[in-house]
């Protein structure tokens, strides 16, 4: 018996308020930032089918600036975190702007190059810090009453900025500008042909996944207090990619699955060193072989299989009946 939706949500809803008080909420807040920017990246990737190597630029970025924001400008940290967002969105039309003319290796190369020289930009500037990054954040006061340096109170503010950009995309891919990208990745000539301007729709998909990015990478920056080069370098693109991936590119939760086991791993495997990537590398080929859609995508399939048998089985039993004896 199939669990209704609205019960579902109710009850993810439940264990997502409680569970700071039975997990450690910095690493509940790592997955919920991780879980948002693997989101914003599959809206590019999954729904208008556009592989973009150079996300991490968006989210590094907008780390720093929110960074500086807080610590030299001292601006409260949502005015440091609008900073952040409207940086990388400034960032993603630019890079959009020139990336979108190109189309699969192409598009993911010139993301990655474009990427890249915001890497060494946050290398070479001085208000980043260099090799040192932008440390001890302050998390100062959510509208100048709630105190982020508690972290209960900076998990719940972490939940709402994920659960809002969550139900943003949400929106966004069950709308009718949605189902446009959605032609667009299935056909794109056909998408033309019938008269859409193409590069606007992805133009604007793209910046809306860079804003995204960034806010994921400004929260992140305020709840480790730190921006550093880890964020912004193309190991971060990489990792994104690979969250997508094994949750399930074009479904919804996929990205949020794929960003909980990731980040897991690297948490309670930490001990191992470098062997972390190497497992990461084997349950990604691990998924490739036999999860081709992803975890969240095969599990879809096979309830969906599992409907259209047993629609299939009502209808020859209605057929049984209404045949004369």
């Amino acid at each position: 018996m199939a669990v209704p939706r609205y019960l579902l949500i109710g009850l993810l809803v439940v264990l997502a308020l409680v569970a700071p008080f039975f997990i450690y909420s910095v690493f509940l807040m790592k997955v919920l930032c991780f879980a948002l920017f693997a989101c914003a990246f599959n809206l590019l990737l999954g729904y208008v089918g556009l592989l973009s190597f150079g996300h991490a630029a968006f989210f590094g970025f907008a780390a720093y600036v929110t960074g500086h924001a807080v610590k030299v400008w001292t601006l409260a940290p949502e005015l440091g975190i609008l900073a952040g967002v409207a940086v990388a969105a400034g960032l993603g039309f630019l890079f959009g702007g020139l990336a979108i003319r190109r189309q699969g290796i192409y598009f993911a190369m010139i993301t990655l190059a474009l990427a890249q020289m915001i890497y060494f930009l946050s290398l070479q500037a001085p208000f980043t810090g260099g090799e040192d990054g932008i440390q001890a954040i302050p998390r100062g006061r959510l509208f100048g009453v709630i105190d982020l340096r508690d972290n209960f109170s900076m998990y719940y503010f972490v939940l709402l900025v994920f659960v809002l950009g969550f139900l943003l995309i949400y929106r966004t891919i069950h709308s009718p500008f949605g189902q446009v990208l959605k032609a667009i990745r299935e056909n794109e000539a056909r998408a033309i042909s019938l008269g859409y301007e193409v590069d606007r729709y992805k133009l604007t998909a793209f910046v809306l996944s860079a804003a995204l990015s960034g806010l994921a990478g400004s929260v992140k920056a305020l709840v480790f207090q730190l921006a550093s080069l880890t964020d912004v370098h193309w190991h971060m693109s990489g990792e994104v990619v690979l969250m997508t991936l094994i949750g399930g590119v074009g479904t919804v939760v996929g990205p949020v699955v794929g960003a909980a086991l990731v980040v897991s791993i690297q948490n309670y495997l930490a001990q191992v060193g470098a062997w972390v990537t190497i497992i990461q590398g084997v349950i990604f080929v691990v998924c490739v072989m036999l999860f081709r859609r992803g975890i969240v995508g095969e599990i879809g399939a096979y309830a969906a299989r599992r409907r259209a048998r047993r629609e299939e089985s009502l209808k020859a039993t209605g057929q049984a009946k209404e045949s004369p004896l």
